[in-house]
């Protein structure tokens, strides 16, 4: 099966640079309108899927705003992906899991196993029991053309503590878990399959994401606060590999369908703008 690094290049070079969230909480539940229950869920989605499932090039769900609501919320999520991915668009579910042995190994067949009612073409995934706790889904991601993005330098405030704290070797945890995903893409073309999320919002990361030859999934644009200006700062030479990811941003200009278009627009013109800079 082609490789997600493959599939993930072409979709970029076809539908441009930009990620799109489908984050139903419960503000912007009401700001469209709708009620915070599994019908508004189900409208919501449908509405971002029929505005932007042919033309974004990765759309992203974040699972805990469909498990809220149990095994109703999760049926719509499935329903979700698979109208996503009929719509052409690579599906990367925002779990963010991680355990290890036989956990993780369930967790990597929920996700990356075609035969899975959940099953996408890329999650992302904590690193903090160690990366290599996430073999299975490494693995069983490689067999079926899946990928996943590994958490390293996070939005977050409190991420700092953890991620920059430094080990026996010098390096930090961050730069460790870099390290790690930098091997597992040797030699793959034209793109690899394991990808990080840095945040955009963090300015200069001070660590090095030059080799790792893998996507750098860039979320904290827009109403969390960073402009695709400052991907610049952040990523620097390795800027070629960002994804630009937007929520809010693009979200709230719902729900009318053709405002979403105009505002995903914008936001890939801006990233494009943005990218082109080390490009040119």
């Amino acid at each position: 099966m082609e490789s997600f690094g493959a599939r993930l290049h072409r979709a970029v070079a076809e539908r441009g640079p930009l990620c799109v969230g489908i984050d139903p909480h419960p503000g912007l539940l009401a700001r469209w309108g709708l009620a915070d229950d599994v019908e508004g869920l189900d409208r919501f989605s449908r509405t971002v899927v029929d505005a932007l499932g042919d033309r974004v090039a990765v759309v992203k769900p974040q699972s805990a705003f469909f498990e809220r609501f149990g095994s109703r919320g999760i049926a719509v999520l499935e329903s979700t992906i698979r109208q996503l991915r009929n719509a052409g668009a690579l599906v990367l579910l925002d779990v963010k899991r991680g355990d290890i042995g036989s956990t993780v190994s369930a967790y990597a067949s929920a996700y990356l196993d075609p035969s899975s009612p959940l099953y996408v073409d890329a999650v992302t995934a904590s690193p903090y029991l160690g990366v290599g706790s996430l073999a299975p889904m490494f693995e069983l991601a490689a067999t079926h053309g899946g990928g996943v993005f590994v958490l390293a330098l996070t939005s977050n405030p409190e991420g700092a503590a953890v991620q920059r704290a430094v080990g026996a070797d010098g390096r930090t945890v961050a730069q460790t878990v870099i390290d790690e995903i930098t091997q597992l893409n040797r030699g793959a073309e034209p793109l690899g399959s394991f990808g990080l999320v840095v945040g955009a919002t963090i300015g200069d990361t001070g660590h090095d994401l030059s080799a790792v030859h893998g996507p750098l999934l860039a979320p904290g644009l827009g109403a969390q606060g960073a402009t695709a200006a400052d991907l610049r700062t952040v990523f620097g030479a390795s800027l070629p590999a960002v994804l630009p990811s937007y929520s809010r941003e693009v979200l709230h200009a719902g729900p009318d369908p053709a405002a979403l278009r105009a505002a995903a627009e914008r936001s890939l013109a801006d990233c494009r703008s943005a990218l082109a800079v080390v490009a040119d």
